[in-house]
């Protein structure tokens, strides 16, 4: 790991999981106690939490594996290989298979920041459906901004010599747009557990606050049909009222 002994890391990485988990759980309650119309907007929104607090609680128990096996080299402890038999790692193959164990948590994790996207639009769309309109006004975002925003709530973008790193190909990010989303206090940077990255980009709490301010705005497309509207093929011919 980059700058960072691989210890130092994974323990990181399991005290940010151990806060995930938490912070998924709690979300779960608050839904409980607002006792919410029971849409299957919402019952998808709590399925979604719910994934990711138990991804969350695995990847701590991978995180404290992985933990072991660094500590097993070190104090010259056996461990129990696939095979069922004991053996004592040197600190190479106990890094390998450390490792191993956090790109197991990077793949099972990989969609919980969408995930978690999504369970917010979910949830913020059915209630605004419903009337409940969010106080929070969204941030005036230029369109190249709005999408980036967007995309470093899913986790799409890291910065690696100091220009974004996109984790898609169809992603197009600028580091001056990224400078201004920061400027506008909306993202932050933190170091990143990733190799040849040096800093993940996060939304702050005004960031988050103003990312699901902007699912309340209609939007105008026809993604809720699947299909563009269809126009009259003749003058006789009269469109539905909406």
């Amino acid at each position: 790991m980059r700058g960072k002994p691989l210890h130092g890391t994974l323990v990181t990485q399991e005290e940010a999981a151990q806060d995930l988990a938490r912070t998924a759980l709690g979300i779960v309650t608050t839904l409980d106690d607002q006792r919410m119309y029971d849409s299957p907007e919402i019952r998808a929104v709590y399925a979604r939490v719910r994934q990711l607090a138990h991804l969350a609680d695995d990847a701590v128990d991978q995180f404290i594996a992985a933990e072991d096996i660094l500590l097993a080299a070190q104090m010259g402890l056996s461990v129990e290989t696939g095979g069922g038999f004991m053996t004592v790692p040197t600190e190479q193959q106990a890094s390998r298979e450390a490792l191993r164990y956090f790109d197991l948590v990077g793949e099972r994790l990989s969609l919980g920041a969408v995930d978690a996207v999504a369970a917010a639009e979910l949830y913020v769309t059915d209630r605004c459906f419903r009337g409940h309109v969010p106080d929070h006004r969204p941030p005036a975002l230029s369109p190249a901004q709005s999408s980036t925003l967007r995309a470093i709530a899913h986790g799409e973008v890291t910065i690696s010599c100091g220009r974004p790193w996109l984790s898609r190909d169809d992603l197009r990010v600028s580091i001056s747009t990224v400078r201004a989303l920061e400027g506008g206090g909306l993202i932050t940077r933190t170091p990143c557990p990733r190799p040849l990255q040096d800093e993940r980009l996060v939304l702050t709490s005004a960031g988050r606050r103003g990312l699901a301010a902007t699912f309340a705005r209609p939007r105008h497309t026809a993604l809720a049909t699947g299909r563009p509207p269809r126009r009259p093929v003749t003058s006789t011919v009269r469109s539905k009222a909406r």
